[in-house]
């Protein structure tokens, strides 16, 4: 039984939380189509939070985004690594889902229409089948990527260089990747009004899926508890707890009821409801801004421990991945001497986490301190936001351009300029960057890296 005192306490926190849900409530609506906390969904995340102009028009290009380096410049070859397009929740997070409905049904109090919303109009419609299955909208975010992708370098996205066999596809075998490398073949397709029969892809989840074939990265980390620690411990820190507490209070429920898994299965809710039919759910309300971030920098404390860099083994194990970019490039830059290019364009679809580990080889988006468990404050402004960085649908391009000073590589990341690390040209001389990488170029062998020792 509650004390008089804690009986007064828990009033307050009654009230300060409905005070809460009517502040957060009016934010959220004051557009009714996008929850204002949409942009801390991390990693399941529209890609349109990255690039708010396509919610008006989705195949818009920023052409200044795309523009040759200097007006000499012919773009040879492209090369582009993609996450699949946005899907359904995995099988573990729809059981935490139907928990946390199930009890918001059977013990949430209050009057709030956004709770009576919950209890009679939204419905429970994830099923366990779907289990990461693409969805429409995922279909939709690579076909109008192709388009987009299309209408930026129709010199080498072409019409002519698929009919000349110029192009290469490959794809990770999970179902979400071949259907977002189909759909991608689809967008092609219709804008240039072409059969679909002309496109061929390939399965190479040695390269897609890196991550299942390194041995060490699996032993250190995947099947090993005590890799992502410092994610355990910020469940338990003052920040989540606080946020329990309020989703607790908006709920009018004992604070016991409300475990860390049940508040990100909500936030999930919320932000697969967006994703999947762009709806503002009722889900959405029972957090605020302040939530928002401190679920968002749990998400991405775990990637940064499971794919980034938290562990060396992460980015290593997209050495083979990282050597095949280059190869592949250096073929390109030795073709282009003779003037005859085989392979314009190269196309490859994966996941966050082929993205991710590639990312972070590459040494971008590295903070001066490592994320942990304790530092969410001094990490306010961090570089590694994983929504930002892999969204649904993320995209890192690499264009080859052959230049009256020599070749020179553009990276672009989302269809927007990415720099290389310590190198201010924004489009800098193909051998300068393969100076500054010169150490994994000559090294990062990914048979060395992921062996175990044979005592392990």
């Amino acid at each position: 039984m509650l004390n008089k005192l804690s009986l007064v306490l828990a009033s307050l926190n009654v009230i300060i939380g409905r005070f809460a849900i009517c502040s957060a409530g009016n934010a959220q609506y004051a557009n009714p189509n996008i929850p204002t906390i949409a942009k801390y969904f991390g990693t399941k995340g529209r890609y349109e939070e990255v690039n708010p102009h396509l919610v008006d028009d989705i195949l818009s290009v920023n052409k200044s985004n795309v523009e040759p380096p200097s007006p000499d410049c012919k773009a040879v070859h492209i090369t582009a690594v993609l996450r699949h397009g946005t899907r359904y929740p995995s099988s573990k997070y729809i059981k935490d889902m139907k928990n946390i409905y199930g009890l918001v049904l059977t013990k949430a109090n209050g009057t709030e229409s956004w709770l009576r919303d919950l209890k009679t109009q939204w419905k429970m419609w994830y099923t366990e089948e779907m289990d990461g299955h693409i969805v429409d909208k995922g279909r939709d975010d690579h076909r109008h990527l192709a388009v987009r992708l299309a209408t930026s370098f129709p010199t080498l996205i072409s019409a002519e260089n698929l009919r000349n066999n110029r192009f290469q596809f490959f794809t990770s075998s999970k179902h979400r990747c071949v259907a977002s490398i189909k759909a991608f073949e689809e967008g092609l397709a219709t804008f240039w009004k072409t059969e679909e029969s002309q496109f061929k892809h390939e399965e190479n989840d040695e390269l897609m899926r890196f991550f299942d074939q390194c041995r060490r990265y699996i032993h250190d980390v995947a099947n090993n508890r005590t890799a992502l620690a410092e994610v355990d411990l910020f469940r338990s820190r003052p920040e989540m707890r606080r946020v329990q507490e309020k989703v607790a209070d908006r709920l009018q429920v004992p604070y016991s009821d409300i475990t860390t898994d049940l508040v990100e299965a909500a936030f999930l809710l919320c932000a697969y409801d967006f994703a999947i039919k762009t709806e503002n759910s009722p889900w959405c309300i029972l957090f605020d801004e302040e939530d928002a971030q401190v679920l968002e920098y749990m998400s991405d404390l775990k990637q940064f421990w499971k794919r980034g860099y938290g562990h060396d083994i992460n980015r290593k194990s997209s050495c083979s991945l990282f050597h095949d970019m280059f190869s592949r490039l250096d073929r390109v830059a030795n073709e282009s001497r003779f003037g005859e290019v085989t392979e314009a364009v190269t196309v490859q679809m994966g996941h966050a986490e082929t993205l991710l580990p590639l990312l972070t080889l590459l040494g971008l988006f590295q903070d001066e301190l490592p994320l942990n468990s304790s530092n969410y404050a001094a990490q306010r402004s961090r570089a590694f936001r994983s929504g930002l960085v892999v969204p649904y649908a993320a995209n890192l391009v690499l264009v080859l351009y052959d230049c009256q000073a020599g070749l020179r590589l553009q990276a672009l990341l989302n269809e927007r300029p990415l720099p290389f690390p310590n190198i201010p040209h924004p489009a800098p001389l193909y051998h300068t960057v393969k100076q500054a990488y010169q150490q994994l170029l000559q090294g990062c062998s990914f048979k060395k890296e992921c062996e175990l020792p044979s005592h392990t």
